[in-house]
């Protein structure tokens, strides 16, 4: 604790327990596009060793240049509006042949699986379908699940950095500071081997909201 105590830092750091992680708030990242800097971030320290840097990019989900970024699907996975459109539009038909290739009975709401990323800058899209509030899917626990599944799935891929969007809270309706609490909260408690969470919102008063629950949610 005492050497990452000593990490440079924006603000104040503090400490607390998340899980099965000690949580430390929060600290700058030199490597960050120049948007995302001043944002809330979190440093998760893992029980077997591992550490992962999450945090708040006000952006567009498309444009990260990460290993993994992942796409709020439907249970189709043949493309869609919102984030699963824009996915597919800037990735390309190599995003949907694989969606075809890969899941030709579709994907259960909670569950992850992968594809190629086409020409986003990402290597991977992890594609998750989350419940939709507004057809009455209000099951937490299905939301919480796409969080752990894509994690899990980056970790099978090895990769080391992940964007997500917030899943559910777009066209399926999920009430927005529920939908930022269980994103923060579930990725925070995650047991993963990824080095950086980014949660993206193109939205200013999105990226706000989440940069608050990652500096002042409840622990």
């Amino acid at each position: 604790m005492e050497s990452l105590a000593r990490l440079p830092t924006r603000y104040p750091m503090r400490w607390g327990m998340r899980g099965s992680f000690l949580v430390g708030c929060p600290l700058v990242y030199p490597h960050l596009p120049t948007e995302s800097q001043g944002d809330a971030g979190f440093l998760c320290c893992g029980q077997n060793g591992g550490m992962a840097v999450v945090h708040a990019v006000l952006g567009d989900i498309t444009a990260q240049e990460v290993d993994a970024v992942v796409n709020a699907a439907n249970r189709r996975m043949r493309g869609g509006g919102g984030v699963d459109g824009a996915i597919h539009r800037v990735g390309g038909p190599e995003v949907l042949a694989d969606c075809i290739r890969r899941f030709p009975d579709g994907l259960a709401t909670g569950d992850a699986g992968w594809t190629t990323a086409g020409d986003l800058p990402a290597r991977w899209v992890i594609h998750t379908v989350g419940p939709n509030h507004a057809a009455g899917e209000r099951v937490r626990s299905l939301l919480e699940s796409c969080y752990r599944r894509s994690l899990q799935v980056a970790d099978e891929l090895g990769a080391r950095s992940i964007a997500f969007p917030l899943i559910s809270a777009g066209i399926y309706a999920w009430p927005l500071d529920d939908a930022i609490a269980t994103a923060v909260r579930t990725i925070l408690a995650a047991d993963t081997d990824v080095a950086e969470v980014r949660l993206v919102a193109r939205e200013p008063p999105i990226h706000a909201a989440i940069e608050r629950e990652l500096r002042e949610g409840a622990w």
